[in-house]
């Protein structure tokens, strides 16, 4: 089946669904590391993106923007120059009512009845002003870092601000 479209789970619909143990087979998640350049470093500044809406990001929007963030950091800026920390976990698991389409499916589609649905996925939920990305870096790397995080909210679907702490 192809998947579906972002918007169809941005907004918090539902109570969260998190526990795992009651269900059978969730994907893993996309998102493959949390901590990215020299966690080791002392750095004097943190910039933070931070999410304007309550919503829920899905954990490959997560790691699409992780990844565009780390790469533009990396070339600008040099690993050894910064740590980027990724703080949501998408915890939420995502349900899909799988529909059947082309010739007979009217008689293998039940509807609407008892649509559950099937794990397909993970999100964060997130509420206004929760910070998902912190970078910690030196003074003289602050607009590079700043526009990282700005091109990183990008991928996200809720708008996004960039909070400079000294």
């Amino acid at each position: 089946m192809v998947r579906k479209p972002g918007v169809m789970y941005r907004n918090l619909a539902k109570k969260a669904y998190t526990r795992r143990e009651y269900m059978g087979g969730v994907p893993g998640s996309k998102v493959v590391q949390y901590d990215m350049g020299d966690p080791s470093g002392s750095f004097p500044l943190e910039i933070t993106l931070e999410v304007l809406e309550s919503c829920q990001i899905r954990h490959s929007a997560l790691e699409a923007a992780r990844i565009n963030i780390n790469r533009r950091l990396m070339k600008e800026v040099g690993r050894s120059n910064y740590y980027l920390k990724l703080r949501t976990y998408p915890h939420h698991v995502l349900r899909e009512n799988k529909q059947a389409t082309g010739a007979g499916a009217d008689r293998v589609s039940e509807g609407m009845r008892l649509a559950f649905g099937k794990a397909v996925g993970t999100a964060a939920r997130v509420t206004p002003g929760q910070k998902v990305f912190t970078v910690w870096t030196n003074p003289q790397y602050t607009d590079k870092a700043k526009d990282a995080l700005k091109h990183g909210g990008y991928k996200l679907p809720a708008p996004t601000r960039v909070v400079v702490f000294e």
